[in-house]
């Protein structure tokens, strides 16, 4: 499919034990022969050959060079891999005689996007190659696993193929209506079928939409009166002196951000400044950053003193995080407390006293919803499956007011071609060049 050959460094850049320099397509082996001590002509695929890079026959570099050979690559190119001392000049120096040799400098993610573009991979699993990278927790890793095996293509096909059955009958119907041994197709017959899909949809929207949650980590915002603990909290939480913790009110001026892991589950803290009424104009800009910050929150984190009767500025906390996904914690634990008649966690966040919290987290958040393969990875593909969702639901209501089936097939057309969108069945050139420059250089 493709003409050139070309070539990157598929590591690092930077000073290190190896470097690989990744060649691929029809001209592979030969521009390697031109720099390398052996030949790799009649070599077998997947071998390893130890020679030395070498330019006007003086040895460049110690080498071991990987050889594939089409089609059982990762590009279902001719791909060779050379694998040279980490140094940054010699690295470089390799790269560049490869290019002077006839191959082309890859684009970032060309090689994934060969990959793609040859056939040997979907794009939710190209995706899930980057995802793969990115991946910063072990849900991540295991989602971008999971996609990279095909997962996203075992949901969705299914789905695919119910709806070009659907389409399917009805072109039938109006190509040969006078056919006595072909079923009738009308909104009653189709209405089933298309209610079943869309409660498919609905499952798949719900699970990937949190899916993302556990892709990325979970934004948790500390909220609570000033001097209530959230500093001390965060710092027991991270188990390090983070945030400056006094016993003067409004010492948080700005926001602290951390990461923890509870089981595998990644919480992205953010520590906010108490939540008042304050003339301290810095302290303003603290107080409004902590407001913007629990807008956007995934959770919050509400920090109560459970020494003291809650006070005017607790219930304005408490109203203001009432429909967000909500822990409250009273804090101060240790100290002769107060009857609340609010539940809560309970714990003393200055002696590290959390477990009980850690336990609450755990029970929310380490479910085993991401161990189930069916999820889709990122914003992309799920705005296609809610572009799906919606063409199904202009189909329903047409079928519902008993609109004639070749006209709903319009808007079955439209969902099927968003599902196959979701693999890069249906693509824009436009698109995957904006998807493969997000790659690295050499992936």
């Amino acid at each position: 499919m493709f003409d050139d050959t070309i070539a990157a460094i598929a590591t690092p850049l930077a000073d290190g034990a190896i470097s690989i320099i990744r060649v691929s397509g029809e001209q592979a082996v030969e521009i390697v022969n031109s720099i390398f001590s052996k030949d790799l002509t009649h070599k077998q695929s997947h071998s390893i050959t130890y020679g030395f890079i070498q330019q006007d026959g003086a040895p460049v570099d110690e080498v071991l060079v990987s050889l594939f050979r089409a089609p059982k690559t990762y590009t279902r190119e001719d791909v060779v891999e050379i694998n040279c001392h980490g140094g940054q000049f010699v690295t470089r120096k390799i790269l560049r005689m490869l290019l002077e040799n006839g191959a082309r400098l890859a684009r970032a993610g060309e090689f994934t996007e060969r990959a793609f573009l040859n056939g040997r991979i979907d794009l939710s699993q190209a995706e899930a190659v980057q995802d793969m990278v990115e991946a910063s927790n072990d849900q991540a890793a295991g989602m971008a696993v999971r996609q990279i095996k095909g997962s996203i293509r075992k949901l969705l096909q299914p789905l695919i193929d119910s709806l070009m059955d659907l389409i399917a009958a009805i072109e039938v119907n109006i190509d040969y209506p006078e056919y006595d041994d072909v079923e009738e197709m009308t909104a009653d017959n189709l209405l089933p079928a298309a209610k079943k899909l869309l409660a498919d949809l609905d499952d798949i929207l719900e699970r990937s939409s949190r899916s993302q949650l556990f892709k990325k980590g979970i934004d948790t915002v500390i909220i609570g009166k000033p001097n209530v603990g959230k500093s001390s909290l965060l710092n027991a939480l991270l188990e390090e002196d983070k945030a400056i913790v006094t016993d003067i009110a409004g010492t948080t001026r700005d926001i602290v951000e951390g990461q923890i892991h509870i089981g595998q589950v990644q919480l992205n803290l953010i520590d906010t400044a108490g939540i008042r009424e304050s003339a301290d104009v810095i302290e303003q800009i603290g107080i409004e950053k902590s407001r913007q910050m629990l807008e956007k929150a995934e959770l919050v984190l509400l920090v109560l003193d459970a020494s003291k009767p809650l006070d005017d500025q607790d219930l304005q906390l408490l109203d203001l995080s009432e429909n967000k996904e909500r822990i409250i914690i009273w804090n101060k634990n240790d100290l002769e407390t107060v009857d609340h008649n609010l539940p809560g966690v309970e714990i003393t966040a200055s002696t590290g006293q959390i477990q009980p919290l850690a336990n609450a987290l755990l029970e929310r958040f380490d479910q085993p919803l991401m161990h189930n393969a069916g999820v889709l990875s990122n914003e992309r593909q799920i705005g296609l499956l809610k572009n799906a969702r919606s063409d199904m639901l202009r189909a329903i209501k047409a079928m519902e007011e008993g609109t004639e089936p070749d006209l709903i097939e319009i808007d079955l057309l439209e969902a099927h071609n968003h599902l196959k969108e979701i693999l890069g069945e249906v693509h824009r050139d436009d698109l995957l060049d904006t998807l493969f420059s997000n790659f690295c250089l050499g992936k």
